[in-house]
C-alpha cells in the first residue's frame, strides 16, 4: 500500500506540474515569439535545440523556487527589482526587434550562434518566471496538490519541464501553420507584429507593477 501511495503521489506531481507549465507556456511571451522566428529560419531541429536550452534553465528555476519560495517571498525588494527588470527587458526587445525588422536583419539578434545557447541565455533573462513559479509552488504545496519532498519534487519538476516543452512547441508549430495557411497573417506580418506584442507586454507589466507596488500602498 505504501509503494502504491508513493507511486500515485509521483504521478500526481508529474501531472500537476505538466498541466500548470503547459497552460503557462501557451500565452505569447517573448520566448515563444523568438522560438517562432528560429523555427521559420532554421526548421524543426533548431527549434528543438532552442527549447532544450529554455527548459534546462526553467527546470533550475523551478527547483530553486520550490526550495526557497518562502524566503524569496519575504524579500520584497528583490521581487520589485525582478519585476522592474522584466519591464526594461521587454522594452529593449521591442526596440531591438523594431530596428532589426525594418533593416530586414532580425535573425542576427535572436540567433546568437546556436539555438541551444540562445534558449539558455534568453530563458536566463526571463526573470518574470521567478514570481510566476514562486506563486504557483507555494499554492500547490500549501493546498497539498503536490509533495515537495524528495524524490516527489523531481517528478514535479520533470512534469513542468515536459509541459513547457510541449506547450511552446505546440504554439510555435500552430503559429507557423496559421501564418502559412493564411494569406493575410503571413510570416512577414508576424515578424512586423512582434515588436508591438513586446511593447504591449511591457505596458501590461507596467500596469501590474504600479498596482502591485504603488496602488496597493495608496489604498492602505
Amino acid at each position: 500500500m505504501l509503494y502504491q501511495f508513493n507511486t500515485m503521489q509521483k504521478l500526481k506531481n508529474s501531472a500537476v506540474g505538466f498541466l500548470v507549465s503547459f497552460v503557462g507556456s501557451i500565452p505569447l511571451g517573448y520566448l515563444n515569439l523568438i522560438g517562432y522566428q528560429i523555427f521559420v529560419s532554421g526548421g524543426l531541429k533548431n527549434i528543438l535545440f532552442y527549447l532544450f536550452g529554455v527548459v534546462i534553465v526553467e527546470g533550475l528555476v523551478i527547483y530553486l523556487t520550490l526550495k526557497f519560495a518562502t524566503i524569496l517571498t519575504s524579500k520584497k525588494k528583490w521581487m520589485k527589482y525582478i519585476d522592474l527588470f522584466s519591464i526594461v527587458f521587454l522594452i529593449f526587445l521591442a526596440g531591438t526587434f523594431f530596428i532589426k525588422t525594418n533593416h530586414n536583419d532580425a535573425s542576427s539578434f535572436y540567433i546568437l550562434h546556436a539555438p541551444f545557447y540562445t534558449g539558455l541565455i534568453l530563458s536566463s533573462l526571463n526573470f518574470v518566471q521567478i514570481p510566476f513559479w514562486i506563486g504557483w509552488n507555494l499554492y500547490l504545496v500549501n493546498n497539498n496538490y503536490i509533495s515537495s519532498e524528495k524524490p516527489d519534487n523531481y517528478f514535479y519538476i520533470n512534469g513542468t519541464i515536459f509541459g513547457t516543452f510541449c506547450g511552446m512547441l505546440g504554439l510555435i508549430l500552430g503559429l507557423h501553420y496559421f501564418s502559412t495557411s493564411n494569406s493575410f497573417v503571413n510570416q512577414n506580418f508576424i515578424a512586423k507584429a512582434i515588436p508591438i506584442v513586446f511593447l504591449g507586454l511591457a505596458v501590461f507589466q507596467i500596469i501590474q507593477f504600479y498596482r502591485k507596488y504603488y496602488n496597493a500602498k495608496s489604498e492602505k
